[in-house]
Protein backbone atom coordinates (compact mmCIF):
# COMPACT_ATOMS: atom_id res chain seq x y z
CA UNK A 1 0.00 0.00 0.00
CA UNK A 2 1.41 3.51 -0.99
CA UNK A 3 0.28 6.73 0.60
CA UNK A 4 1.25 10.63 -0.66
CA UNK A 5 3.10 11.77 2.15
CA UNK A 6 3.65 15.67 1.45
CA UNK A 7 7.30 16.55 2.07
CA UNK A 8 7.25 19.88 4.01
CA UNK A 9 8.23 20.68 7.32
CA UNK A 10 5.78 21.96 9.52
CA UNK A 11 5.27 24.10 13.23
CA UNK A 12 1.89 23.80 13.31
CA UNK A 13 0.69 20.62 14.86
CA UNK A 14 -2.57 19.59 15.25
CA UNK A 15 -3.13 16.73 17.84
CA UNK A 16 -6.59 14.43 17.20
CA UNK A 17 -7.24 12.44 20.35
CA UNK A 18 -6.77 8.93 19.59
CA UNK A 19 -9.69 7.06 19.26
CA UNK A 20 -11.12 4.12 21.37
CA UNK A 21 -11.08 1.10 21.37
CA UNK A 22 -26.72 -11.15 7.42
CA UNK A 23 -27.16 -8.37 5.43
CA UNK A 24 -29.40 -5.72 7.16
CA UNK A 25 -32.09 -3.93 6.14
CA UNK A 26 -32.00 -0.59 3.89
CA UNK A 27 -33.26 1.53 6.53
CA UNK A 28 -31.72 3.72 8.79
CA UNK A 29 -30.80 2.54 12.19
CA UNK A 30 -32.38 4.56 14.86
CA UNK A 31 -31.86 4.96 18.64
CA UNK A 32 -28.63 2.35 18.13
CA UNK A 33 -24.66 3.53 18.59
CA UNK A 34 -25.28 6.76 20.33
CA UNK A 35 -29.05 7.68 19.37
CA UNK A 36 -28.78 8.73 15.81
CA UNK A 37 -27.79 11.79 14.49
CA UNK A 38 -29.76 15.53 14.75
CA UNK A 39 -31.64 16.94 12.06
CA UNK A 40 -31.12 20.49 13.07
CA UNK A 41 -29.74 22.74 10.91
CA UNK A 42 -28.34 25.37 13.13
CA UNK A 43 -27.63 28.97 11.98
CA UNK A 44 -26.21 30.49 15.39
CA UNK A 45 -22.19 29.27 14.92
CA UNK A 46 -22.73 29.26 19.40
CA UNK A 47 -25.01 26.55 19.22
CA UNK A 48 -21.96 24.93 16.54
CA UNK A 49 -19.47 25.52 19.07
CA UNK A 50 -21.24 24.40 21.79
CA UNK A 51 -21.98 21.13 20.33
CA UNK A 52 -18.19 20.50 19.29
CA UNK A 53 -17.06 21.42 22.68
CA UNK A 54 -19.46 18.91 24.25
CA UNK A 55 -17.28 16.06 22.95
CA UNK A 56 -13.87 17.29 22.72
CA UNK A 57 -12.98 15.87 25.72
CA UNK A 58 -15.04 12.41 24.70
CA UNK A 59 -13.08 9.75 23.21
CA UNK A 60 -14.99 9.60 20.14
CA UNK A 61 -15.14 6.84 17.51
CA UNK A 62 -17.74 8.42 15.50
CA UNK A 63 -17.89 7.66 11.80
CA UNK A 64 -19.33 8.63 8.93
CA UNK A 65 -19.52 8.06 5.00
CA UNK A 66 -19.92 11.15 2.60
CA UNK A 67 -20.32 10.52 -0.86
CA UNK A 68 -21.34 12.86 -4.09
CA UNK A 69 -24.82 12.16 -5.29
CA UNK A 70 -23.12 12.58 -8.81
CA UNK A 71 -23.04 9.08 -10.22
CA UNK A 72 -23.10 5.37 -9.07
CA UNK A 73 -20.44 3.77 -6.57
CA UNK A 74 -17.72 1.76 -8.08
CA UNK A 75 -16.77 -1.26 -5.82
CA UNK A 76 -13.40 1.11 -4.39
CA UNK A 77 -15.90 3.65 -2.78
CA UNK A 78 -17.77 0.97 -1.48
CA UNK A 79 -15.00 -0.57 -0.03
CA UNK A 80 -14.18 2.52 1.42
CA UNK A 81 -17.81 2.94 3.01
CA UNK A 82 -17.35 -0.27 4.48
CA UNK A 83 -13.98 0.11 6.06
CA UNK A 84 -15.37 3.26 7.55
CA UNK A 85 -18.49 1.67 8.91
CA UNK A 86 -16.41 -1.01 10.35
CA UNK A 87 -14.00 1.43 12.02
CA UNK A 88 -17.59 2.56 14.00
CA UNK A 89 -18.86 -0.32 14.52
CA UNK A 90 -15.98 -2.08 15.52
CA UNK A 91 -15.84 0.03 18.33
CA UNK A 92 -20.02 0.42 18.65
CA UNK A 93 -19.83 3.77 17.74
CA UNK A 94 -22.57 5.64 15.64
CA UNK A 95 -22.44 5.85 11.50
CA UNK A 96 -23.33 8.52 9.90
CA UNK A 97 -24.41 8.80 6.18
CA UNK A 98 -23.85 12.32 4.66
CA UNK A 99 -24.63 13.22 0.95
CA UNK A 100 -22.13 16.19 -0.79
CA UNK A 101 -24.72 17.38 -2.68
CA UNK A 102 -23.44 20.91 -2.91
CA UNK A 103 -22.88 20.65 -7.17
CA UNK A 104 -26.01 21.22 -7.66
CA UNK A 105 -25.24 21.18 -11.20
CA UNK A 106 -24.44 17.10 -10.99
CA UNK A 107 -26.71 16.24 -8.17
CA UNK A 108 -29.51 13.71 -8.78
CA UNK A 109 -31.64 12.34 -6.80
CA UNK A 110 -31.72 9.07 -8.35
CA UNK A 111 -28.29 7.95 -7.71
CA UNK A 112 -28.58 8.98 -3.86
CA UNK A 113 -31.29 6.45 -3.63
CA UNK A 114 -28.99 4.31 -5.76
CA UNK A 115 -26.16 4.66 -3.60
CA UNK A 116 -27.98 4.23 0.04
CA UNK A 117 -29.64 1.29 -1.58
CA UNK A 118 -25.78 -0.22 -2.35
CA UNK A 119 -25.08 -0.04 0.75
CA UNK A 120 -27.64 -1.48 2.50
CA UNK A 121 -27.54 -4.19 0.67
CA UNK A 122 -23.61 -5.26 1.82
CA UNK A 123 -25.25 -4.71 4.98
CA UNK A 124 -23.83 -1.41 5.79
CA UNK A 125 -26.19 0.33 8.09
CA UNK A 126 -26.30 3.71 9.61
CA UNK A 127 -27.80 5.95 12.78
CA UNK A 128 -30.59 8.07 12.27
CA UNK A 129 -31.70 10.08 9.19
CA UNK A 130 -29.42 10.88 5.45
CA UNK A 131 -27.88 14.53 6.07
CA UNK A 132 -27.51 17.01 3.39
CA UNK A 133 -25.26 19.54 2.85
CA UNK A 134 -28.25 21.16 0.71
CA UNK A 135 -29.59 22.06 3.57
CA UNK A 136 -27.02 23.11 5.83
CA UNK A 137 -26.18 26.23 3.92
CA UNK A 138 -26.69 28.41 6.72
CA UNK A 139 -24.04 26.73 8.88
CA UNK A 140 -21.36 27.23 6.35
CA UNK A 141 -22.59 31.14 5.75
CA UNK A 142 -21.81 31.35 9.96
CA UNK A 143 -18.44 29.64 8.95
CA UNK A 144 -17.71 31.98 6.61
CA UNK A 145 -18.59 34.64 8.28
CA UNK A 146 -16.49 33.54 11.50
CA UNK A 147 -13.39 33.64 8.66
CA UNK A 148 -13.96 36.61 7.14
CA UNK A 149 -14.34 38.50 10.94
CA UNK A 150 -10.84 37.32 11.71
CA UNK A 151 -9.12 39.28 8.37
CA UNK A 152 -8.99 35.63 6.75
CA UNK A 153 -11.02 35.93 3.66
CA UNK A 154 -10.23 38.05 0.41
CA UNK A 155 -11.73 37.71 -3.01
CA UNK A 156 -10.23 36.18 -6.06
CA UNK A 157 -10.62 37.03 -9.74
CA UNK A 158 -8.26 34.51 -11.32
CA UNK A 159 -9.42 32.27 -14.03
CA UNK A 160 -8.20 28.38 -14.28
CA UNK A 161 -5.98 29.15 -16.53
CA UNK A 162 -4.58 32.14 -14.91
CA UNK A 163 -3.93 30.22 -11.72
CA UNK A 164 -2.41 27.28 -13.28
CA UNK A 165 0.00 29.75 -15.14
CA UNK A 166 0.74 31.22 -11.85
CA UNK A 167 1.06 28.08 -9.76
CA UNK A 168 3.25 26.84 -12.13
CA UNK A 169 6.03 29.25 -11.55
CA UNK A 170 8.47 28.48 -8.31
CA UNK A 171 7.36 29.56 -4.89
CA UNK A 172 9.45 28.57 -2.15
CA UNK A 173 7.19 29.05 0.68
CA UNK A 174 4.35 27.17 -0.76
CA UNK A 175 3.79 23.28 -2.01
CA UNK A 176 3.66 22.75 -6.41
CA UNK A 177 0.85 23.62 -8.08
CA UNK A 178 -0.81 25.89 -5.25
CA UNK A 179 -2.50 28.79 -5.52
CA UNK A 180 -0.06 31.39 -4.97
CA UNK A 181 -1.63 34.29 -3.79
CA UNK A 182 -1.94 36.44 -6.91
CA UNK A 183 -5.48 38.43 -5.96
CA UNK A 184 -4.22 38.87 -2.17
CA UNK A 185 -1.59 41.34 -3.43
CA UNK A 186 -3.63 43.75 -5.56
CA UNK A 187 -3.68 47.04 -5.58
CA UNK A 188 -6.58 49.39 -4.36
CA UNK A 189 -7.00 50.42 -7.63
CA UNK A 190 -7.26 46.64 -9.15
CA UNK A 191 -9.48 45.47 -6.74
CA UNK A 192 -11.49 48.23 -7.74
CA UNK A 193 -11.15 47.52 -11.03
CA UNK A 194 -12.17 44.07 -10.40
CA UNK A 195 -15.04 44.37 -8.66
CA UNK A 196 -16.58 46.83 -11.35
CA UNK A 197 -16.38 43.51 -14.06
CA UNK A 198 -19.34 40.99 -14.79
CA UNK A 199 -16.79 38.58 -13.38
CA UNK A 200 -17.75 36.81 -9.49
CA UNK A 201 -15.13 36.39 -7.61
CA UNK A 202 -14.08 33.42 -5.59
CA UNK A 203 -13.38 33.42 -2.06
CA UNK A 204 -10.16 32.14 -0.59
CA UNK A 205 -9.01 31.58 2.89
CA UNK A 206 -5.41 33.55 3.40
CA UNK A 207 -3.43 30.41 5.14
CA UNK A 208 0.28 32.40 4.78
CA UNK A 209 1.58 29.10 3.86
CA UNK A 210 0.96 27.15 7.47
CA UNK A 211 2.73 24.14 7.84
CA UNK A 212 0.51 21.48 9.56
CA UNK A 213 1.46 17.73 10.89
CA UNK A 214 -0.70 14.91 12.27
CA UNK A 215 -1.15 11.51 12.56
CA UNK A 216 -2.95 8.86 10.51
CA UNK A 217 -3.86 5.88 11.39
CA UNK A 218 -3.51 4.25 8.44
CA UNK A 219 -0.46 6.55 6.61
CA UNK A 220 1.24 7.30 9.54
CA UNK A 221 3.34 10.76 10.29
CA UNK A 222 1.87 13.30 7.52
CA UNK A 223 2.80 17.17 7.04
CA UNK A 224 1.53 20.00 4.67
CA UNK A 225 1.66 23.49 4.04
CA UNK A 226 -1.32 25.29 3.33
CA UNK A 227 -2.53 27.14 0.50
CA UNK A 228 -4.97 29.58 0.29
CA UNK A 229 -7.50 27.29 -0.99
CA UNK A 230 -10.99 28.47 -2.04
CA UNK A 231 -13.90 28.41 0.60
CA UNK A 232 -16.75 29.70 -1.35
CA UNK A 233 -16.28 29.24 -5.39
CA UNK A 234 -17.53 32.55 -7.61
CA UNK A 235 -20.72 30.68 -8.50
CA UNK A 236 -21.66 31.59 -5.22
CA UNK A 237 -21.77 27.27 -4.14
CA UNK A 238 -19.37 26.44 -0.56
CA UNK A 239 -16.21 24.43 -1.02
CA UNK A 240 -15.80 20.61 0.13
CA UNK A 241 -13.04 22.20 2.67
CA UNK A 242 -15.26 24.55 4.21
CA UNK A 243 -18.18 22.18 4.38
CA UNK A 244 -16.83 19.09 5.78
CA UNK A 245 -14.96 20.61 8.55
CA UNK A 246 -18.36 22.43 9.58
CA UNK A 247 -20.19 19.16 9.08
CA UNK A 248 -18.10 16.72 10.55
CA UNK A 249 -17.75 18.87 13.41
CA UNK A 250 -21.30 19.61 13.99
CA UNK A 251 -22.34 15.85 13.67
CA UNK A 252 -19.45 14.97 15.99
CA UNK A 253 -17.47 13.06 13.98
CA UNK A 254 -14.42 11.63 15.89
CA UNK A 255 -12.47 9.91 13.29
CA UNK A 256 -12.80 10.56 9.48
CA UNK A 257 -12.17 7.32 7.24
CA UNK A 258 -11.77 8.13 4.05
CA UNK A 259 -9.97 6.91 0.71
CA UNK A 260 -5.98 7.81 0.31
CA UNK A 261 -6.59 10.24 -2.56
CA UNK A 262 -8.44 12.54 0.05
CA UNK A 263 -5.14 12.65 2.27
CA UNK A 264 -3.37 15.62 1.25
CA UNK A 265 -6.52 17.65 2.04
CA UNK A 266 -5.95 17.24 5.31
CA UNK A 267 -4.01 19.86 6.40
CA UNK A 268 -6.26 22.47 5.00
CA UNK A 269 -9.10 21.12 6.49
CA UNK A 270 -6.92 20.70 10.25
CA UNK A 271 -6.02 24.18 9.28
CA UNK A 272 -9.26 25.79 8.92
CA UNK A 273 -11.19 23.86 11.71
CA UNK A 274 -8.28 25.27 13.93
CA UNK A 275 -9.54 29.01 13.08
CA UNK A 276 -13.03 27.90 13.20
CA UNK A 277 -12.00 26.93 17.19
CA UNK A 278 -13.37 23.31 16.06
CA UNK A 279 -11.77 19.92 17.50
CA UNK A 280 -9.54 17.64 15.06
CA UNK A 281 -11.05 14.17 14.47
CA UNK A 282 -8.72 11.43 13.78
CA UNK A 283 -7.78 10.48 10.48
CA UNK A 284 -7.30 6.72 8.85
CA UNK A 285 -7.03 7.32 4.84
CA UNK A 286 -7.56 4.11 3.87
CA UNK A 287 -6.05 2.65 0.74
CA UNK A 288 -8.04 2.67 -3.13
CA UNK A 289 -8.69 -0.33 -5.57
CA UNK A 290 -6.71 -0.63 -8.35
CA UNK A 291 -7.45 -1.63 -11.69
CA UNK A 292 -5.06 -4.13 -13.65
CA UNK A 293 -3.47 -1.14 -14.75
CA UNK A 294 -2.04 -0.28 -11.70
CA UNK A 295 -4.97 3.30 -12.20
CA UNK A 296 -7.70 4.22 -10.36
CA UNK A 297 -10.43 2.05 -10.36
CA UNK A 298 -12.79 3.35 -13.43
CA UNK A 299 -15.69 2.36 -15.70
CA UNK A 300 -13.11 1.27 -18.42
CA UNK A 301 -11.87 -1.43 -15.91
CA UNK A 302 -15.20 -3.40 -16.54
CA UNK A 303 -17.93 -4.37 -14.23
CA UNK A 304 -17.02 -1.96 -11.07
CA UNK A 305 -20.18 -1.29 -9.60
CA UNK A 306 -22.36 -3.42 -7.62
CA UNK A 307 -25.46 -3.74 -10.31
CA UNK A 308 -22.92 -4.81 -12.88
CA UNK A 309 -21.31 -7.42 -10.20
CA UNK A 310 -25.19 -8.35 -9.81
CA UNK A 311 -25.64 -8.90 -13.73
CA UNK A 312 -22.60 -11.16 -13.80
CA UNK A 313 -24.40 -13.23 -11.29
CA UNK A 314 -22.97 -12.17 -8.36
CA UNK A 315 -24.58 -11.60 -5.12
CA UNK A 316 -24.72 -9.10 -2.53
CA UNK A 317 -22.61 -11.53 -0.32
CA UNK A 318 -20.06 -12.66 -2.71
CA UNK A 319 -19.19 -8.78 -2.83
CA UNK A 320 -18.72 -7.70 0.39
CA UNK A 321 -16.78 -10.87 0.80
CA UNK A 322 -14.86 -9.72 -2.02
CA UNK A 323 -14.17 -6.59 -0.54
CA UNK A 324 -13.53 -7.60 2.92
CA UNK A 325 -10.45 -10.67 1.14
CA UNK A 326 -8.81 -7.38 -0.52
CA UNK A 327 -8.33 -5.95 3.09
CA UNK A 328 -6.92 -9.53 4.78
CA UNK A 329 -10.28 -9.66 6.86
CA UNK A 330 -11.24 -13.01 5.19
CA UNK A 331 -10.53 -15.61 2.77
CA UNK A 332 -11.24 -15.62 -0.70
CA UNK A 333 -13.89 -18.82 -0.48
CA UNK A 334 -14.96 -17.41 2.76
CA UNK A 335 -18.53 -15.63 2.66
CA UNK A 336 -18.71 -13.94 6.07
CA UNK A 337 -21.61 -11.57 7.33
CA UNK A 338 -21.41 -8.01 7.98
CA UNK A 339 -21.60 -8.78 11.67
CA UNK A 340 -18.48 -11.41 11.50
CA UNK A 341 -17.09 -8.95 9.63
CA UNK A 342 -17.47 -6.15 12.17
CA UNK A 343 -16.27 -8.77 15.56
CA UNK A 344 -12.82 -9.78 12.69
CA UNK A 345 -11.86 -6.23 11.93
CA UNK A 346 -8.56 -4.44 12.91
CA UNK A 347 -7.15 -1.70 11.04
CA UNK A 348 -3.65 -3.96 10.86
CA UNK A 349 -5.65 -5.46 8.47
CA UNK A 350 -5.28 -2.59 5.97
CA UNK A 351 -1.85 -3.46 5.49
CA UNK A 352 -2.08 -6.54 3.23
CA UNK A 353 -4.62 -4.19 1.15
CA UNK A 354 -3.85 -3.67 -2.88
Amino acid sequence: MTCPVPSHHGHITVCAEPPRRDTIRPVPRQGAHGGGASRVVLSDWTSVMWRAEATVQDVNADGRFAPSPTGTLHLGNLRTALLAWLFARSRDARFLVRMEDLDTGRVRRRFEEEQLHDLASLGIDWDGDVVRQSERIELYEAALERLDRQGLIYECWCTRREIREAASAPHEDRPEGAYPGTCLRLTAAARAERRASDRPPALRVRADAAHVTFGDRVCGPQEGVVDDFVVRRNDGAFAYNLAVVVDDADQRIGEVVRGADLLDSTPRQLWLGERLGLPAPAHAHVPLILGDDGERLAKRHGAVTLAERLALGETADDARAALAASVGLCHSDERPTAAELVERFHPRALAVAA
